[in-house]
C-alpha cells in the first residue's frame, strides 16, 4: 500500500511509539488521525493531521474518532495500535497478592483495546475500493518481546502483549477474505517517555545489555518498519521482534 494520501489511524499517538509512527506517516504525505486518552496536538501539516481524544477500551470512543476520520479524510486505510500501559506488579508481593482490576485494566487497554480498534478500523476499511495491489487495508499492532520473555513482575503485561500475538494470525486469516492484512510488531527496549523518566545510568545499562547494536531502540527505527509494513503487501499474518537479538533474563 502507498503511504502518500492514505489515511491511518494511529491509536496512542499522543507519545512514544505512536507519535513516532504518526509524524513518520505524515512526513511521507499520508493524512494521520492521532488517536490518545491524552489528546495532543501533533507536529506538521494540519491540513493532513488531526488529534483526537480516544479511550481505546471505549467501543462509542473508538467509534467516533473513526467516523471522524473517514468524514475528515474521505476513507480509512490503516490502523496502528500503539497505545498501552505497563505497571509492574508481582503475583504475590510485599503488599499481597496481585490486585485482579490491575490485572484486568491491563489486558483490557492492551488487549481489548487493541482488538476494539482493529475491529473498528477493518469494518471501516471494508467500504474501500481494492488498491493497486489489491488491498483495502492494512492493520499494525504492537506487541512486545514481553510476550515471550515476559519478566518477573510482568503477568499483567506479558499476558496482555501475548494475546496480541496470538490475535494476529486469525484475524489476518479472517480479513483476508476483504483484502486486509494484519501484522504484529514485538518491541525491545525503546527511548519512550517511561524509559527517558529513568535515570541516565539505568538507561545505559538497559542498552548494553541489547547484543547489537548496544543501545536502546530509536522510535523512528520503529516507526520505519510500521512503513515498511504498509507498502510491502507480501508481510501478513506475521510477528516480527524489534529488539536487537535482545532476549529478557527472567528479572
Amino acid at each position: 500500500m502507498l503511504i502518500d494520501g492514505c489515511t491511518f489511524f494511529v491509536a496512542g499517538g499522543g507519545s512514544g511509539l505512536g507519535s513516532a509512527v504518526g509524524a513518520y506517516l505524515l512526513a511521507r504525505g499520508a493524512n494521520v488521525v492521532f488517536a490518545d486518552i491524552n489528546e495532543r496536538e501533533p507536529n506538521g501539516d494540519l491540513e493532513r493531521a488531526l488529534a483526537v481524544r480516544t479511550d481505546v477500551g471505549d467501543p462509542a470512543s473508538v467509534d467516533a474518532a473513526i467516523g471522524l476520520a473517514v468524514s475528515r479524510f474521505g476513507a480509512l486505510h490503516g490502523a496502528i495500535n500503539c497505545a498501552g500501559i505497563a505497571p509492574a506488579r508481582r503475583i504475590v508481593g510485599r503488599d499481597g497478592a496481585h490486585p485482579l482490576d490491575l490485572f484486568a485494566k491491563v489486558v483490557s487497554v492492551n488487549l481489548i483495546g487493541t482488538f476494539n480498534v482493529m475491529r473498528l478500523a477493518a469494518a471501516a476499511m471494508t467500504n474501500n475500493p481494492p488498491s493497486a495491489s489489491g488491498e483495502r487495508g492494512v492493520i499494525v499492532n504492537t506487541a512486545s518481546i514481553a510476550a515471550f520473555d515476559g519478566q518477573i513482575g510482568q503477568a499483567a503485561y506479558a499476558a496482555s502483549k501475548g494475546g496480541v500475538v496470538s490475535l494476529t494470525l486469525p484475524a489476518a486469516r479472517e480479513l483476508a477474505s476483504r483484502a486486509i492484512r494484519v501484522v504484529t510488531v514485538a518491541p525491545g527496549l525503546f527511548e519512550t517517555p517511561m524509559l527517558l523518566a529513568m535515570p541516565d545510568e539505568v538507561r545505559r545499562s538497559l542498552g548494553d545489555g541489547v547484543p547489537f547494536p548496544e543501545r536502546l531502540g530509536q522510535p523512528s527505527e520503529f516507526a520505519s518498519l510500521v512503513a515498511h509494513i504498509v507498502e510491502n503487501t507480501y508481510l501478513n499474518g506475521e510477528v516480527i521482534r524489534l529488539d536487537g537479538a535482545l532476549r529478557m533474563a527472567p528479572r
